[in-house]
Order: C-alpha cells, then structure tokens, then sequence
C-alpha cells in the first residue's frame, strides 16, 4: 500500500496495532493515557476534566476514554499494546512514551514486559507547573524510550531532556491547545528526528495529532489512530491546516 505523508484513523489502539503488518514501521511514539491523576482509586476514576484541566487559558479539550484503569490493569494493558507494537516495529526500531511521576516506574516495567529493551528516561520540564506550599513542585513529565533489540549506532545526537511550558488554549498556531494533555509541538518535533528521514512513525493514542503533525513537519511519514471521534476530527483539520501553511511560508 502506497502511504501518503500521514494518516489518521478511526480505530481503538490494540486493534488497530494488530491490524498493521510485521515490521512496518521505524517507530511508535505515543502518549498514551496515563490513568493517574490521584494516591486513590476515586482519584484515578475522575474524569479526565476534573483531573487534568486548570481553571486557566492551558485548559481545553473533552474528556478522553481509557484514563481510569487501576495499576494493575494498567500495567497490563500497557504490555498489550506494547506487544503488538513491538511486532509491528521493525528490528532495531524505537518505541518511546510519555507518562507522569507516578506511573513512571510501572512503565518501564511495561516496555519491557512488552519485549522492548529499555534505553533510558528524557524529562519534559515545564517551567510553569504549578505549585503548592510545603511541597516539590510536579515540574516535569517523561518519556520512557526503547529499542526493538539491538540497534546500530545512526543518526545524530538528541537531547537529554526538554524544558517547553505546557500548550495553552489561548494561544494562536499549531501548538494550540486542543486536548487536555496536548504536548508541546517543538518538543514532539525534536523526539521524532530520531527516526531517520520518510521512515514511519506509529502512533496508536493520536489524541490532538501533535505526534503526526511533528513527524510529517519533520520529513518522516506519520500513521495513527484516535478512539474519540471528536480528538480525531479536530486532529485531521489541525494537521492539514499546519502542513498547509508551512508549505506556503
């Protein structure tokens, strides 16, 4: 099948993975849902709303499905996917996700109950978390990455970690915020150059596009899927709109 630049489908993610064939891809990078938000289960059992979004401009998006799973379950469900990524992930290929704090170290036990080897952990630092007196402000979000095996020594150096504010609905242009844990564009777009020019990168939690939009900006092909239907409608027009006007500037 001739794949265009990026693509975005109506699909839940572990169905979606295991309709894709073996080895067809150079990459997933994700940001799938991290079901935390809270020390008890009535806190991880809010909606995404009450658990994520703040009472100011950064704030935007419908609630999203899959955020309400115990740690158990969660870590479960992580190896699923993880899996079936892994087969559709070529030899050598990279897999990396974000999570938060708490479910930092039941994700890297996931990557690697899922067959990944575990490379290492990149900190997003985000200098405008918020924060509360007699307590170590929650400053940072991190990306778990990977590799499927071994994997030769290409490409150029990246950073070790990231420091970008959080998107704002406020704002103007392709880092809008449009989802309630919408990551910064510029960071996604330096995560992807890990994958070598018009390789593919897969990414089965597409939420507000930004990993499709940073891979196809990037020179790389970028295939998704997004279970809410409203995500996904506002991540098509998102990312044609981006690529169009970055094609006429």
């Amino acid at each position: 099948m001739t794949m265009p630049l990026w693509r975005l489908d109506d699909a839940e993610a572990l169905a979606w993975l295991a309709s894709l064939d073996t080895a067809a891809a150079e990459a997933v990078i994700t940001d799938p849902p991290y079901s935390s938000g809270g020390m008890l289960r009535s806190d991880r059992t809010n909606t995404t709303r009450k658990k994520y979004a703040r009472n100011d401009s950064r704030t935007a998006g419908d609630d999203f499905h899959g955020d309400n799973r115990d740690a158990r379950s969660w870590a479960y469900w992580m190896t699923l996917w993880l899996s079936e990524a892994a087969r559709v992930v070529k030899p050598g290929g990279i897999c990396a996700l974000f999570t938060d704090w708490r479910q930092l170290p039941a994700a890297t036990d996931a990557l690697q109950a899922g067959g990944w080897v575990w490379r290492g952990v990149v900190p997003w630092i985000k200098p405008d978390a918020r924060h509360q007196r007699g307590r170590y402000a929650q400053a940072a979000e991190f990306l778990v990455w990977g590799t499927n095996g071994p994997r030769p020594i290409v490409g150029d150096t990246l950073p070790g970690y990231y420091i970008a504010r959080a998107p704002r609905a406020a704002e103007n242009g392709p880092n809008k915020r449009q989802h309630l844990t919408q990551k910064p564009l510029d960071v996604v777009r330096s995560i992807v150059q890990i994958v070598e020019p018009g390789g593919l990168v897969i990414d089965p939690f597409a939420g507000a596009g930004t990993t499709l939009l940073a891979a196809a900006m990037e020179g790389r092909r970028a295939w998704g899927c997004e279970n809410h239907a409203g995500h996904a409608a506002k991540a098509r027009t998102r990312i044609a709109q981006a690529l169009s006007q970055s094609v006429l500037l």
